[in-house]
């Protein structure tokens, strides 16, 4: 017969190992930014960096990782995998606690939780941000040492652990001027002068390559295009209303693939191409910034008679397509317009790429996608804050409201098959740019160039709090509530075979939650008002 695990020897060994373990994190060093109601940023230069490192938690233990509007960032504390008769019939755990600890539920508004951890959806590909020319110059504007500190904390073992990047083919509207590539000769059918621009080499590349290096996993890029050359649309000009010329359908094909050629020669890999960025902009003109539209049927004879057999008949036939690359309100529009166009376009993708903006439409229309495409993966490609003309503030500064905004579109998204979720800009100056069309926007890191700084606002935090615990190859399960109250919430089984719960307390008071991970095991939890808690727990118990 096994032996119950005695819960206050593996508590008083959580706390001696915590003591004698050295743990070397280094804290966040705080900036009020002197605006009420706003959270703090954490300051970073050549020579400090506040760190995070994932513990593995012994079986039987929990580790938990807590970030607030109070001012925790990554705030670590410990825990027992507890069970109901031990609670009760265990001699050796203290009484006092057991009861102290029930009064605390009994008083606060409890959450019970339960996972179910053999009801599997899918697996996670990862998280990240994209490498723009505006990231790019931002980072350039730090020496060397703060540079490779910005790397650092978003890709490296000590940071966030990124392992996504997305990056522009050609120029976008974070960039110093509208540019693509092969501008000329004009309607140069055979893209004859089609060569990398002085951004790519000085600023994409290099902030790419830097990143690989300090990347604990390989990185997934993801390449797309916002325009194409004038010549090649029918209204000839970077913007507005206007689709490619028939004429250049192939030539437009092409011009993705010798992309991921000239990037293959830079040692750079494209992981996966998306079909152009938000097609609806060349539809409803309603933006100033680089576009090409598409018209869904359109779309679904290109992907089918071009882009597919392009990108499939090359050596590259293994890179990622993803379709459409816009908001979820417009997605089941144009993948049955695509189907129509051509149902081999359906054939040729291998997911749908979304974006995070205006999505008054609930996000289970992901799911009902998911139900119709299930062999495509669905992949979060572009997300911001302050991009709407009604935001007040393109930059909030330690705003943890847009952080909490981040946290629940994520948690919406994992939660409707969703495989990955990868940022905007990974770095802007203070006034969310450089942006040639002034469409200036936040990030979760701003460079302050002339101090040789960079600051982390609570976006930063509340991206960390799924790429450093979730990683490739988790699958997410089922998480299931047991009371009249929840706390919007996701659940994985990682690689490892542990199970890591992300929770979100939009509430401005505590919350008491119990995770129960099976029929009579679980842990108990208390929530900071308005915070983010990751929770990574090896419930195999000790005999």
């Amino acid at each position: 017969m096994s032996k119950k695990p005695n819960l206050l020897f593996i508590t008083l060994t959580i706390l001696f190992s915590e003591f004698y373990s050295g743990n070397c994190d280094l804290p966040c060093r705080p900036r009020d930014v002197g605006i009420p109601g706003r959270s703090i940023v954490c300051v970073c230069d050549a020579e400090y960096c506040d760190t995070i490192t994932r513990e593995s938690p012994e079986p039987g233990t929990f580790v938990a990782y807590s970030s607030s509007n109070g001012g925790q960032r990554f705030e670590k504390s410990y825990g027992v995998v507890q069970s109901e008769d031990q609670a009760t019939k265990n001699e050796d755990f203290d009484e006092d606690i057991t009861s102290s600890l029930r009064n605390k539920f009994a008083k606060a508004r409890e959450v019970v939780l339960r996972v179910i951890t053999s009801s599997t959806k899918q697996l996670i590909e990862g998280f990240g941000g994209s490498v723009t020319d505006a990231a790019g110059i931002n980072w350039r504007k730090l020496s060397k040492g703060a540079q490779k500190q910005l790397i650092d904390t978003y890709f490296g073992p000590e940071g966030l652990e990124y392992n996504m990047i997305r990056v522009p083919i050609g120029g976008a509207d974070f960039s110093t001027h509208p540019y693509t590539y092969n501008e000329l000769p004009w309607n140069d059918g055979g893209l004859t002068n089609y060569s990398l621009s002085p951004e790519d080499f000085s600023y994409k590349i290099p902030m790419i390559k830097m990143a690989e290096e300090a990347a604990t996993k390989r990185i997934k890029i993801t390449a797309t295009t916002w325009s194409p050359p004038v010549w090649m649309k029918t209204n000839e000009k970077i913007t507005g209303f206007g689709q490619i010329k028939r004429e250049f359908y192939q030539t437009y094909a092409d011009y993705q693939l010798r992309f991921i050629e000239e990037y293959d020669k830079q040692n750079v890999k494209i992981w996966a191409i998306t079909t152009t960025n938000e097609p609806i902009n060349g539809i409803i003109p309603a933006v100033n910034f680089n576009s090409l539209g598409w018209f869904p049927t359109q779309l679904g004879q290109w992907v089918a008679n071009n882009l597919g057999p392009t990108i499939r008949n090359s050596r590259f036939n293994e890179t990622l397509i993803l379709a459409v690359d816009d908001q979820r309100y417009i997605l089941p529009i144009w993948l049955r317009g695509m189907e129509r166009g051509d149902p081999k376009s359906i054939e040729y993708i291998d997911g749908i790429a979304i974006h995070y903006y205006g999505n008054f439409v609930p996000a289970s229309v992901l799911t009902r996608i998911q139900n119709r495409y299930p062999n495509k993966i669905l992949l979060s490609t572009e997300a911001c804050e302050g991009p709407m003309p009604w935001d007040q503030n393109k930059v909030e500064a330690g705003s943890w409201a847009r952080a909490s905004r981040y946290i629940r579109s994520i948690l919406e998204d994992l939660n409707n098959f969703v495989v990955g979720w990868i940022d905007w800009n990974l770095c802007l100056d203070e006034n969310g740019g450089p942006n040639w069309a002034d469409n200036f926007v936040d990030s979760p890191i701003l460079v302050h160039g002339d101090s040789d700084e960079f600051i982390k606002n609570p976006m930063f935090y509340a991206m960390g709090h799924f790429s450093k615990f979730i990683p490739p190859g988790s699958v997410v399960v089922e998480v299931s509530r047991l009371t009249v109250t929840t706390v919007p919430n996701i659940a994985v089984i990682t690689p490892q075979g542990n199970l890591v719960v992300v929770l979100h307390n939009t509430r401005s008071s505590q919350v008491n939650v119990r995770v129960k991970t099976s029929v009579n095991k679980y842990i108990d939890v208390s929530m900071e008002p308005e915070s983010v808690k990751t929770i990574e727990i090896n419930d195999e118990l000790l005999f």
